[in-house]
């Protein structure tokens, strides 16, 4: 336990294509428009927020072979849209979600450093991969990539990145050792351009959960986004990642933890539950619990009605795909399909309670009265669990109002939430030690088999 409370520190992830965020009401506001990234960024800014995050979508998702209409559609490029809320906030960092499967090491590192640069030390990659063909097929090298690879390509391809960022040491008059590079996917010869910034390179995010991507983040990550926000999940994830870090020979605060999280907020929880079943029935309508189905079914539903039992047919497909994500991929339908009828049966859930149930966030999500959730997250500091919360609003833009308005003088009061900010630059306002870039070059070796999951 530690003997004061952390300094909680907040993220806000503008999600893009999904199927949480709300947007048949008047007040949703356009996914694509500027104006809605520049009014949830300087929120957060003044709410104190650590980290302004972006993901990344490839492609379109698609449902039963068709674009899914029922989800929230639109994703700027991140780094274009981070360059650009550069020029209208100061303080807050700018994270970007950047495949290495379909960049190049080089390219990339250079363009991440000029947004660290220009930002004055804010940047900061959620570094991911990708081996399905269908998101592959838009950059004309479908799957080129097998399931093992890409994880050794990653790897690689990270460390050059690193590597490049440590090549201009900082204070130096121009570029200091050349980076090179040769593995099965790419050759990298390379001088950099650009000196460091104030933090010397950008923050490295990763938010893999398996063994493999536990090590990775406790080997090379900076932040980790968890899965875990659950109280006791959480303190099982620090034990776990605090050991790991330490046997990589990293300092055991190295690696801060921030996972998804969802705020349902009223000033009293009467009011806060009340909006919470209204906000799951404007995520989850009729027409979203029969298309969730459906993808598992792999046929269309729509002669079922969803206040009625789960469908009796049996699954036209033996696994689901991934053209919906990757929480609909790989499923084995017929025995999926098979235990939910009976789960369903057992619970006399109908189609819209059953998916409502398995879809509305619970251990991810806090809903309660301004001063009942501060006294909750107050538990997680005093007793360590995390870093902070990466926080998806379910309205866009005005979905960190409550919080910022709210919540966040409640969590200053209990003295677990920054008055101020701590610094300029991201790693100063997370509490991150500038990285050793002085010494000698990282192996980038293709042989190196470490996990970075999209």
């Amino acid at each position: 336990m530690p003997t004061t409370p952390r300094q909680l520190q907040f993220g806000v992830f503008f999600q893009g294509v999904n199927s949480g965020t709300v947007w048949k009401l008047p007040q949703s506001g356009s996914q694509t428009d500027f104006d809605s990234f520049r009014r949830l960024a300087q929120t957060a800014e003044r709410g104190l927020f650590a980290a302004f995050f972006l993901g990344e979508g490839l492609r379109l998702r698609e449902h039963l072979g068709r674009i899914h209409e029922l989800d929230v559609a639109g994703r700027p490029d991140g780094q274009t849209m981070l360059a650009a809320l550069a020029a209208v906030t100061s303080r807050i960092g700018l994270v970007a979600t950047q495949n290495t499967t379909y960049n190049d090491p080089a390219d990339l590192a250079h363009r991440l450093a000029s947004l660290d640069l220009l930002s004055g030390g804010r940047a900061g990659w959620n570094a991911v991969t990708t081996d399905n063909a269908w998101t592959g097929a838009n950059f004309r090298r479908g799957g080129y990539l097998d399931h093992a690879d890409r994880y050794t390509h990653a790897a690689a391809f990270v460390r050059t990145a690193k590597e490049i960022w440590a090549s201009w040491p900082a204070g130096a008059d121009g570029p200091g050792r050349p980076v090179h590079h040769e593995g099965a996917h790419y050759t990298v010869d390379y001088a950099a351009r650009l000196p460091q910034s104030p933090q010397h390179r950008p923050v490295l995010f990763q938010a893999g959960d398996s063994a493999d991507g536990r090590d990775f983040a406790a080997r090379e990550a900076d932040v980790i986004f968890s899965a875990h926000p659950g109280f006791d999940a959480a303190m099982a994830f620090r034990a776990d990642l605090t050991e790991r870090v330490l046997r990589a020979g990293r300092a055991e605060d190295a690696v801060k933890i921030m996972p998804a999280s969802e705020f349902i907020l009223g000033a009293t929880r009467a009011e806060a539950e009340e909006k919470r079943q209204w906000v799951r029935s404007l995520q989850i309508g009729p027409q979203q619990a029969v298309a969730y189905l459906e993808q598992f079914w792999g046929r269309p539903l729509s002669s079922y009605d969803p206040d009625g039992p789960l469908p009796d047919a049996a699954p036209v497909v033996a696994s689901s795909s991934e053209t919906r994500g990757s929480g609909f991929h790989g499923a084995k339908t017929e025995e999926l399909t098979r235990r939910w009828r009976q789960e369903a049966a057992e619970q006399n859930l109908s189609i819209l309670e059953f998916v409502r149930s398995r879809t509305g966030r619970t251990d991810g999500t806090f809903v309660g009265s301004y001063a009942e959730v501060a006294d909750r997250l107050a538990d997680y500091a005093r007793a360590g669990a995390v870093d902070g919360f990466n926080i998806s609003p379910w309205l866009i833009p005005t979905g960190l109002d409550d919080i910022v308005n709210h919540l966040v003088p409640e969590l200053q009061e209990r003295g677990v939430y920054p008055a101020q900010y701590r610094g300029s630059t991201l790693r100063e306002n997370l509490g991150l030690s500038l990285p050793d870039v002085s010494g000698e070059p990282v192996a980038a070796e293709d042989g190196n088999r470490l996990l970075i999951p999209s």
